[in-house]
């Protein structure tokens, strides 16, 4: 047995998510008893209204007395409810635990040895990932990669072991934009991978989340927008700068760059070409600068990312 505190954290988001959380908890219980002096379960309720009070009466009185119940007074985003667990965790290392790998609670014990090795945060690498929009994460992952400094694994669950010292640093990063991979890769500290047979779970469904969370990600995380512009600008200088070349030759020569005979005179497809190029350009970069300038607003409102309703202990 490891004379060591561990925290860990689990978030409810779904009243799907009920069905069976007894079961899950005596499974994760009984490792955390097992292999640690000391352990917490940090329920969050991110799925208000649910009754996760029935699932948790049916268990053992040892075990309800060290959960804690953290109901939210309204549902919100999946990671400000994680954080509310993690500001809530007192112990030495932080686990936070899938729901998917409630068959599998010895993976616990696993991941706190990686810790010996000297790693601060350690979590579960999947073989692969199980979507049906697999070109959409490719195109995601890119340019995370290529535009940023994040080291962020794309096949990574969000299931892993944080040290203590790890934790208090990502705590400090309060951003209301959150996409926890890119801060974890912010905070840094000796990080490794544990290897799994289960995928990563397939969010076509929620395809429109996923759209919103790599839009943050991207404007938030890194300068590809910025880039763009740059590319766009410089594309647009090029086609102008040929249109005025082909048109000094016509109205000079009569022979435009492809060598065609053409008549120097209205020039009206022409002027109506370029007016559409330069309005589709200038639309495109203010829709660019309305999404930084909506990060900003976000960040200024400096709204809590999440109220606790109530703390319940058993």
């Amino acid at each position: 047995m490891q004379q060591t505190f561990v925290s860990l954290v689990h978030v409810v988001n779904r009243p799907a998510e009920i069905r069976g959380l007894g079961d899950f908890l005596r499974g994760v219980g009984e490792v955390l008893h097992g292999a640690f002096t000391q352990y917490e379960i940090i329920l969050l309720n991110n799925a208000v209204g649910a009754g996760i009070d029935a699932e948790i009466e049916g268990l053992s009185a040892e075990l309800k007395s060290n959960i804690f119940l953290l109901n939210l007074s309204v549902p919100v985003n999946k990671n400000h409810a994680l954080l509310a667990g993690l500001d809530r965790a007192n112990g030495d290392y932080t686990v936070i635990f899938e729901r998917i790998f409630g068959q599998q609670p010895e993976l616990i014990s696993r991941l706190f040895e990686q810790t010996r090795r000297g790693f601060d945060i350690v979590y579960l690498q999947a073989e692969n990932r199980a979507t049906r929009v697999g070109i959409f994460y490719k195109m995601f992952y890119s340019v995370l990669k290529n535009y940023s400094d994040l080291k962020v694994d794309e096949k990574a669950h969000d299931t892993r072991i944080i040290s203590r010292r790890a934790l208090n640093s990502l705590l400090r990063l309060r951003e209301n934009l959150r996409y926890m991979k890119a801060i974890y890769s912010l905070v840094g500290y000796p990080t490794a991978a544990l290897k799994t047979e289960i995928l990563l779970p397939d969010y076509s469904k929620g395809f429109n989340d996923r759209v919103k969370t790599s839009l943050v990600a991207v404007t938030s995380f890194t300068t590809f927008f910025r880039t763009l512009s740059l590319w766009i600008f410089a594309l647009s200088f090029l086609f102008a700068l040929v249109v005025i070349i082909n048109a000094l030759l016509v109205k000079i020569t009569n022979y435009d760059l492809f060598g065609d005979y053409h008549e120097a005179v209205s020039g009206w497809t022409f002027l109506v070409v370029i007016i559409s190029v330069f309005f589709a350009v200038m639309f495109l970069n203010l829709f660019i600068m309305s999404v930084y300038l909506a990060n900003i607003y976000q960040e200024m409102k400096a709204r809590p990312m999440y109220i606790i309703e109530s703390v319940k202990r058993f």
